[in-house]
């Protein structure tokens, strides 16, 4: 039984069978507007963790991806680093 394990593993691994990219491996989503981007991203989409909100208080906290960020850039209304905060 071990054998069969080993020889499907090894053969797997000679035809270069592999696991799918991770969604990190994606390119980044590019949201049509902030109620689409929301509903995946509460609290937004912030470009590194050491963004500040200028808006005030939030309900959400933001989900950190420079890659995410920079593809939704254009709905950072107050230009603070923070796409879609709510």
């Amino acid at each position: 039984m071990k054998k069969i394990i080993l020889a499907t593993f090894a053969s797997t691994l000679l035809l270069g069978l592999s696991v799918p990219p991770l969604e990190t491996d994606a390119a980044a989503k590019k949201f049509k507007n902030c109620t689409e981007l929301n509903k995946a991203y509460k609290g937004g989409i912030a470009k590194n963790s050491k963004v500040k909100n200028k808006g005030g208080k939030t309900k959400y906290k933001p989900t950190v991806s420079a890659k995410l960020y920079a593809a939704n850039k254009s709905k950072d209304r107050d230009k603070d680093g923070i796409a879609c905060e709510r």
